[in-house]
C-alpha cells in the first residue's frame, strides 16, 4: 500500500483513528482528521497529532486518495457519497504492514476477548512471539510493523465492515446473537458483517466455528477455508468459570492447530489461564451466596450464556442499561431455568421487567449500590448473584469496566457490613 504523498482522511479520532493517522503519517501521507467532536474536546493524544481536524458536518472527501474509518463511526452522508477507497483501520494495517505474519482473527458476539487472549497465551506458551490486539487492547495499526511470529486479533462486526484484502489464516466465529441492532438494519446484516472475515479465505486457511450452528456455518461457507467445528473441553481441565468457557477453550484449541502447540503446553496454559476482568469473575462469597461480575455481558446472548453456565441452581440477576433494540425473549427462557429474581437498572429497566415479571420477582434500583443491596435481600443460601446486564453501560457509567468496578465496590461494602 503506497501512502507517500497521498492525502488521507481519518474519520474518528479515538484509539483506532489515532493509530491509523500515525501509521499514515509515518508513511509520508498528508492526514486530515474528521471527528464529531471539536478539536478542543479531543483527547490529548489526538491533539498531539498536530493535523488539521474538521467536523463531520464540514467534511468534503472529494480531494482525498484514501479514507480510513474508525470502527465506532457509522456511515454518514458525506462518507456515503465519497468516491475514493474507504477502508477501516484493521484493513489499513493489513495492507500497509511491513512485517507479514500469520493472522488469527477471532470474532463472535460473545467470548471473543477471552478466546483472543487464550489463543495468544497458547501460542506464546510454545515459545513464539505474538501480537494480540485489535478490538481488544491496542489497535493493530499501532503495531503492524513489529516483527512477530503470529498476529492474534479480536475483530468486531464494525471492523469487518470495510474490507478489501483482509484474509486471516485462521478465522474464528464463536457465535452470532442479537447485538448492535441500533446500528444494523437487521440481524442478517449484522451476521454478514461478522462473517466477512471468511470471505477471502483459501483452502490453505482455517475457518473455526461451533458444531451444530447453522448461522455460523453459513457465514464460514462464504469463503473457501477448511472448516473445523468445535464442541467443548472438560470443564475441570480449565481454570475459567462457566460451561461457556469450556466451549471457548475448545475454540482456542481448534484455532492453534497450524502453530504446533504441544498437548503438554496447551494443558498447562488452560489450567493456569486467568479470566479477563468483568467476565464471570467470582467477586465474593458470603452468607452462602456467590457474587459474580459479568459486566462485559453487554447483550442478551452474553447474559443468557452467563446464566446457563452458572454452577448454582438459582441466581438473582442484575440487568439493565442502554437498550440495544434486541429481543429479551432468550433471557426470559434462561430465567425460567435459573432465575430466583431480577434487579433492573438503567434505561432498559422497564423493558426487562416486562419480559421477566411473569417469571420471577422483579425490583427496580436507581444505583449500583441499591441494586446490590436489593439482590442480597432476594438471594437465598446456595444462590448466585450475577451482574450480567444484557445492555450497554453508557446511560449510567463510563463503560462496562466502570460498571463492573462499581459492582465490586458495592459487593465488598455489603460483605463488610455482614461481618
Amino acid at each position: 500500500m503506497e501512502l507517500a504523498g497521498k492525502r488521507v482522511a481519518v474519520v474518528g479520532l479515538g484509539a483506532s483513528g489515532i493509530a491509523a493517522a500515525k501509521l499514515c503519517l509515518s508513511r509520508g501521507a498528508t492526514v486530515v482528521g474528521v471527528d464529531e467532536k471539536p478539536l478542543g474536546a479531543l483527547s490529548p493524544a489526538a491533539r498531539a497529532l498536530s493535523i488539521e481536524v474538521k467536523a463531520q458536518t464540514e467534511a468534503n472527501f472529494d480531494d482525498f486518495d484514501w479514507i480510513i474509518v474508525s470502527p465506532g463511526v457509522p456511515t454518514f452522508e458525506a462518507l456515503a457519497q465519497a468516491k475514493c477507497p474507504c477502508i477501516g483501520e484493521l484493513e489499513l494495517a493489513f495492507q500497509a504492514r511491513k512485517h507479514v505474519a500469520p493472522v488469527v482473527a477471532v470474532g463472535g458476539t460473545n467470548g471473543k476477548s477471552t478466546v483472543t487472549s487464550l489463543v495468544a497465551a497458547l501460542i506464546e506458551g510454545s515459545g513464539k512471539k505474538v501480537f494480540a490486539g485489535g478490538n481488544l487492547g491496542e489497535p493493530w495499526a499501532a503495531h503492524c510493523d513489529e516483527p512477530v511470529d503470529v498476529v492474534v486479533l479480536e475483530v468486531s462486526s464494525f471492523q469487518m465492515e470495510r474490507l478489501e484484502q483482509f484474509r486471516p489464516d485462521v478465522a474464528v466465529l464463536l457465535n452470532i446473537t442479537d447485538d448492535h441492532l441500533d446500528r444494523y438494519a437487521s440481524f442478517d446484516d449484522y451476521a454478514n458483517a461478522k462473517g466477512n472475515c471468511f470471505v477471502r479465505q483459501t483452502p490453505k486457511d482455517l475457518a473455526v466455528i461451533p458444531e451444530d450452528d447453522p448461522v455460523c456455518l453459513k457465514q464460514a461457507k462464504r469463503g473457501k477455508g477448511r472448516i473445523v467445528q468445535f464442541e467443548s473441553v472438560a470443564p475441570e481441565s480449565i481454570r475459567l468459570q462457566g460451561t461457556h468457557n469450556a466451549r471457548n477453550a475448545a475454540a482456542a484449541l481448534a484455532a492453534i492447530e497450524p502453530f504446533g502447540v504441544s498437548h503438554e503446553v496447551a494443558a498447562h496454559v488452560l489450567k493456569n489461564f486467568e479470566p479477563l476482568p468483568h467476565r464471570m469473575i467470582l467477586v465474593a462469597e458470603f452468607d452462602g451466596v456467590r457474587w459474580y461480575d459479568d459486566s462485559k455481558g453487554t447483550n442478551v446472548g452474553a447474559s443468557v450464556t452467563a446464566l446457563l453456565g452458572l454452577r448454582e441452581e438459582k441466581a438473582v440477576l442484575i440487568a439493565g442499561g442502554r437498550d440495544k433494540h434486541g429481543s429479551y425473549g432468550p433471557l426470559t427462557e434462561a430465567m425460567k431455568k435459573k432465575g430466583r429474581a431480577a434487579v433492573v437498572i438503567g434505561e432498559a429497566a422497564n423493558h426487562i421487567e416486562e419480559a421477566l415479571r411473569d417469571i420471577v420477582t422483579v425490583v427496580h434500583a436507581s444505583s449500583m449500590d441499591e441494586a446490590v443491596r436489593k439482590a442480597g435481600e432476594l438471594a437465598m443460601a446456595g444462590d448466585a448473584v450475577l451482574l450480567s446486564p444484557a445492555c450497554s453501560s453508557f446511560d449510567m457509567f463510563r463503560d462496562y469496566k466502570h460498571r463492573g468496578d462499581e459492582f465490586v465496590h458495592a459487593v465488598r461494602a455489603l460483605e463488610a457490613q455482614q461481618k
